[in-house]
């Protein structure tokens, strides 16, 4: 089981706007791969769940697929975000964004998600922090016969080195970063960066939770040397390259950063901060490379994968 998550459900406001604003959206490449699946396999299009929705990226994209759509979040600063930004469904009906769990998935709301109403049931990497056993349980009762779990999460970054010039001291420097950070790396981190290997599913907790198939377990991968991995440029939006500035932001949202600068407040923002002792060994490298200064640019990808679990009809 995962260690249950605390810094993100802690985030204020202006934190949680801060993470929507530096966290990209997922490559229609994965979307598509969600949708083609559920549809190829019975799936309707009535009611999407979003649980772990932070500031409500994903569900917001496929929303308007579906004519009822609910994102549920324990962070009160993230549903604050996501109520914010809004979203609306193919009935044009609001996204419905509550502070909720995944263990409960809605029952205790006001109407209450009722049991089998839900056609698509997403996770946006967030289900390593998930009580698995409990999520499964009651997911087998939200779902209807035929819907779709659908989670995904991202590993590490990996750098491409024939289009980023000092593209292995790049790489170098943001591993070193990882092995700086890993007194702050918890359960759940670790199960994302081994792409869910780990994961409990409905048929390896204990008790087995019936209601789903083993047989119907898809896995699809991204930047991984696995058959049939997507390129890893596919699974976050897609961009040319990724700069400095905007790699030190999207960093500051991962949660061992965070915890680092809770317990290290005198060094955030400073060149003592452990992403800007990243970021100028990053410049160094490119200097050596012939990069000037202000133009340097990372391309490269992600590891990333997807699970997809079928409820039984």
């Amino acid at each position: 089981m995962a260690s249950q998550e605390q810094t993100f459900r802690s985030f204020t406001p202006s934190q949680s706007a801060n993470y929507s604003q530096n966290r990209r959206d997922y490559h229609p490449t994965l979307y598509n791969t969600i949708i083609t699946h559920h549809t190829s396999t019975g799936g309707q299009f009535n009611t999407i769940l979003d649980v772990g929705t932070g500031p409500g990226t994903a569900v917001r994209t496929l929303a308007p697929l579906f004519t009822t759509a609910i994102g549920i979040d324990p962070s009160e600063g993230m549903i604050s975000t996501a109520r914010s930004l809004r979203g609306v469904t193919s009935s044009t009906l609001p996204i419905r964004f509550e502070d909720g769990t995944a263990e409960d998935l809605g029952a205790d709301f006001s109407p209450p998600v009722e049991d089998g109403t839900v056609d698509l049931l997403t996770a946006a990497t967030a289900a390593h922090w998930f009580d698995m056993p409990a999520f499964w349980g009651r997911a087998a009762r939200v779902l209807k016969p035929g819907g779709t779990v659908a989670l995904w999460t991202s590993g590490g970054m990996r750098v491409n080195p024939d289009t980023t010039p000092g593209g292995e001291g790049v790489q170098a420097a943001i591993r070193r970063l990882g092995e700086r950070l890993e007194g702050y790396v918890v359960g759940g981190n670790r199960l994302s960066h081994e792409l869910y290997n780990g994961l409990p599913l409905p048929w390896t907790v204990d008790p087995p939770v019936p209601g789903f198939e083993e047989g119907s377990l898809v896995r699809r991968e991204w930047g991984t040397d696995g058959p049939g991995s997507e390129p890893g440029d596919r699974f976050y939006s897609a961009q040319p390259g990724v700069d400095l500035d905007t790699l030190e932001m999207a960093l500051g949202t991962t949660s061992p950063v965070a915890r680092w600068r809770e317990a290290n407040p005198e060094m955030v923002g400073t060149e003592g901060d452990l992403v800007r002792v990243m970021r100028r060994e990053i410049e160094e490298v490119m200097r050596q490379a012939g990069v000037d200064q202000g133009k340097e640019m990372i391309s490269g990808g992600v590891q990333g994968v997807l699970l997809m679990v079928k409820r039984k009809v």
